[in-house]
């Protein structure tokens, strides 16, 4: 039986790559004098890393492999990812990263059903309660039993360790969970923690590999804004409901 819903964060709750990342941590590097400049083609290259230092450590090493040899490199990164952050939270609280269709319908049926939801990211704990608190408000941390962000383990998506996590916290079997993401490396990680996974493409992700996920749709849909499916199907009304999760 259904007893929980695993949600990664970027680009799968909204839009944040597109719409906040990518501006912010531009922002970040004009503020620090430096002349970079993450395009959106770019941009889609670098997602193939996750983890914001992670990323800017493989752009240097790519594009500037002469700065690795800075002893200051290490501090350079950390300042940087230390702005962005700051930068992506004040484009938050502007309100200018709304939540993807049909994600807070969804939040606000599995709560009055009393189903439990968890957050399985590699962004920060910052992030992840930024976007909560400016998309659904003060209280909604506590929306979520368990939260696994961040650095919490060594190892990022794709590999399973967060999910692992998280299904530690929560005490559930894999089979009692459905996992939801937006890219191929986190369906990698989902994957691999045996989770059944749901997962919504965005622009920078519609082009991945999504085999062995249980459905592929655009989103989560509205009765008045349905989903398009592009991989299995759901039998569903157009939007992602407990009813359509439980014939998953």
């Amino acid at each position: 039986m259904l007893q929980a819903l695993i949600f990664d964060v970027d680009g799968t709750l909204a839009d944040t790559e597109r719409d906040g990342h990518r501006p912010a941590f531009n922002q970040a590097f004009k503020e620090a004098g430096l002349d970079w400049y993450w395009d959106v083609a770019l941009y889609g290259e670098l997602l193939a890393v996750t983890g914001g230092k992670e990323r800017i450590n493989y752009y240097v090493a790519s594009y500037h492999p002469e700065l690795k040899i800075d002893v200051n490199f290490a501090v350079t990164v950390a300042m940087l990812h230390r702005d962005k952050t700051r930068i992506y939270t004040e484009l938050l609280s502007s309100g200018r990263i709304p939540l993807r269709t049909g994600v807070k319908r969804l939040l606000l049926e599995a709560r009055a059903t009393g189903l439990r939801l968890a957050i399985a990211t590699t962004t920060t704990p910052e992030n992840v309660t930024a976007l909560l608190k400016y998309t659904l408000g003060e209280d909604s941390l506590d929306w979520f039993e368990v939260i696994a962000a961040g650095d919490i383990v060594p190892a990022k998506k794709p590999a399973p360790d967060i999910y692992f996590w998280a299904l530690e916290k929560l005490q559930l079997k894999p089979a009692e969970c459905i996992a939801f993401e937006d890219s191929e490396n986190g369906l990698k990680s989902s994957l691999g923690a045996g989770l059944k996974t749901v997962v919504t493409i965005n622009d920078y992700t519609a082009n991945h590999d999504f085999t062995g996920a249980a459905t592929v749709l655009s989103d989560l849909g509205e009765l008045e804004a349905p989903y398009r499916v592009l991989h299995g199907d759901l039998n569903g009304e157009g939007f992602v409901s407990l009813a359509t999760l439980a014939k998953l």
